[in-house]
């Protein structure tokens, strides 16, 4: 699905290069969910930029479907921290954006936003405006805007951040069933190892900057994920170790941001 080889990026400063990725290799397979953690200014947005078309890598490709990624695809949708819905548009124009601006009819994606809008329990709020919602319940309205465009990928910027610690965990349990439903690849950044564990089938561990793949850790802890009680706590404690220990052990002096 995603081919990633030798990538690298650097970007040009006033005070001279700043080498953020350094030679990444990663194969991400057809709806696999894949996590990416590290310490801060490792490069993990710039490496989600890069898969979204954003930003041309310095050196190396990205594939997706065999097909070089070199602007912004139609398949590939992007969840950011902060929702940015329009604030004059209802929940349901803002979902129906895309469609908007790809110039597709209308009428026959009405149905769809209303699914999702359903999936995510929004289907009473289709006519609210954004400021007569919570955090949680705008960037839900954010993740049914990328999904309405069904994607093959969706790349996620630590989409949670921002939010409360009980409602990062609601929307990390949301996301997952979504995910279980519909399989859609997701690429997902964030500081959190508890969302990490939560939603992985993979997490990818960044070294600081430049970023590099550390370790690729598999989860092979079984769906659907919790981190209330349940007969899977050990696991998620274990593997959750397992990545502290890492991002603890790194070497390098913290980077900043």
């Amino acid at each position: 699905m995603i081919t990633i080889e030798g990538v690298s990026q650097t970007f040009r400063g006033k005070a001279g290069p700043v080498e953020a990725i350094r030679e990444i290799d990663l194969t991400i397979g057809d709806g696999e969910f894949l996590t990416v953690i590290g310490r801060s200014g490792c490069g993990k947005s710039t490496l989600l930029r890069m898969i979204g078309g954003l930003l041309t890598p310095t050196a190396g490709a990205v594939q997706i479907d065999g097909v070089p990624v070199r602007e912004p695809r139609r398949d590939v949708a992007m969840v950011f921290q902060k929702p940015a819905l329009l604030p004059w548009r209802s929940v349901e124009d803002n979902v129906l954006l895309p469609v908007e601006i790809f110039g597709w009819k209308r009428a026959e994606y009405r149905p769809r936003a209303e699914q999702l809008l359903e999936m995510t329990g929004l289907s009473g709020f289709r006519k609210r405006l954004p400021h007569e919602l919570s955090g949680g319940m705008q960037q839900r309205v954010a993740l049914c805007r990328a999904l309405i465009q069904s994607p093959k990928v969706m790349l996620m910027d630590e989409p949670f951040s921002a939010l409360d610690a009980l409602t990062r965990e609601e929307l990390a349990v949301e996301l997952q069933r979504i995910h279980m439903e519909l399989g859609t690849t997701i690429v997902f950044v964030t500081h959190s190892i508890q969302e990490a564990v939560l939603l992985a089938d993979r997490v990818a561990v960044l070294s600081a900057r430049p970023g590099r793949i550390r370790r690729l850790v598999e989860i092979p802890i079984p769906r659907p994920r919790s981190f209330g009680h349940n007969a899977h706590m050990e696991q998620v404690a274990a593997v959750s170790a397992e990545l502290h220990t890492l991002l603890l052990s790194d070497n390098h002096l913290p980077a900043h941001s």
